[in-house]
């Protein structure tokens, strides 16, 4: 196995990186809000950390406008704003400090276009902040994977394993790529995401999340008449009677509030497990305020040393996502490679 190691979320950040939205023709009406809330998100989060955000050309001024001082926006071309699953990866490699990882993209399995940009961002990115490119010759998504920095990650068959993903890939092959790559020495597989998650196929974000070694928060719904009861029951089963490479039983706490946005042609949810471990806060998408007080409550109980933050989320919701879905972290490293990441921050 690789000495690399991809650190959990809620180890120590350089940085946010972020994406400005950029595919006007899905978000439509809609494209204000997104770029409000983008903005509210980013400076939330740059109250906790520095936050880079990447913008096209056109809409680099916009973004600085609508952005506080501690965000950082730089022109790069893209196609769309979900940076947790076009931006790098990052492992810390032993002397080398911190190295970008670089997986393929396909736009979710070919579901919108063009996407060339996205397949280039992380590498573009990389070179702009100076830090070394590895390669994986395997389609991921960041939103794909939760992990423990121990050598533990949790993700879904049906993204990981989807033929419009790694044609012809195994699951085998898959774990070995992707433990080369992030250091994973044990991979629990959940059969599927949430129903009404159809861009992505069911990311795992939302529906679990890694909160400490040997800790997950996972999503149930109460109702057993909701088309997600039966999967999220059979996933927290699976998380229950899972153990992680140290061979640890998981501690398995449940999430079980889901709210539906009332507006939608279609239904939508508005997952407050889509949500980003900051240094020091968990920034958390609302978007209902029947339930928005109750679920934060719980998270805060959960994360007791981090400030629970709230930012709006039925936008982001409608656009097919959340706030784990904008944001990648950038660890906090060692070595003259994080130096100058460090610089440039």
């Amino acid at each position: 196995m690789s000495l690399a190691r991809m650190p959990a979320e809620w180890e120590p950040h350089a940085r946010c990186l972020m994406g400005w939205p950029a595919r006007t023709d899905m978000w439509g009406e809609r494209l204000a809000a997104a770029e409000r809330d983008y903005a509210a998100v980013a400076n939330a989060i740059a109250d906790h950390e520095p936050v880079l955000m990447v913008a096209r050309g056109s809409d680099v001024a916009a973004a600085r406008a609508a952005c506080a001082s501690g965000v950082e926006v730089i022109e790069l071309p893209l196609d769309d704003s979900w940076l947790r699953d076009t931006g790098p990866l990052f492992v810390r490699d032993g002397d080398a400090g911190v190295v970008g990882v670089d997986f393929q993209f396909n736009a979710w399995g070919e579901k919108f276009q063009p996407y060339d940009d996205d397949a280039r961002l992380a590498a573009r990115v990389l070179e702009r902040l100076g830090i070394p490119r590895r390669a994986v010759p395997l389609v991921l998504e960041g939103g794909a994977i939760t992990l423990d920095g121990e050598g533990t990650l949790i993700t879904t068959e049906s993204v990981l394993l989807n033929p419009n993903r790694n044609p012809g890939r195994s699951r085998e092959e898959v774990e070995a790529l992707v433990g080369e790559a992030l250091g994973i020495e044990r991979v629990i597989w959940l059969r599927d995401g949430l129903v009404e998650d159809r861009d992505t196929d069911g990311h795992v974000d939302n529906i679990c999340h890694f909160l400490s070694p040997g800790r997950v928060i996972v999503q149930t719904v109460t109702d057993p008449d909701n088309p997600n009861y039966e999967r999220l029951v059979a996933n927290r089963e699976q998380l229950r009677g899972a153990t992680d490479a140290r061979g640890r039983r998981l501690e398995v706490l449940e999430l079980p509030i889901l709210p539906y946005l009332l507006d939608a042609d279609e239904p939508t949810v508005a997952a407050y497990l889509n949500f980003y471990l900051a240094n020091g806060a968990v920034i958390v998408p609302v978007s209902d305020e029947r339930t928005d007080a109750e679920a934060l409550e719980l998270l805060s109980d959960a994360l007791p040393d981090r400030q629970v933050v709230p930012v709006p989320g039925a936008t982001l919701a409608h656009g097919g996502g959340g706030v784990h879905c904008i944001t990648q972290q950038q660890p906090v490293g060692t070595g003259a490679v994080a130096a100058r990441a460090g610089a440039a921050a």
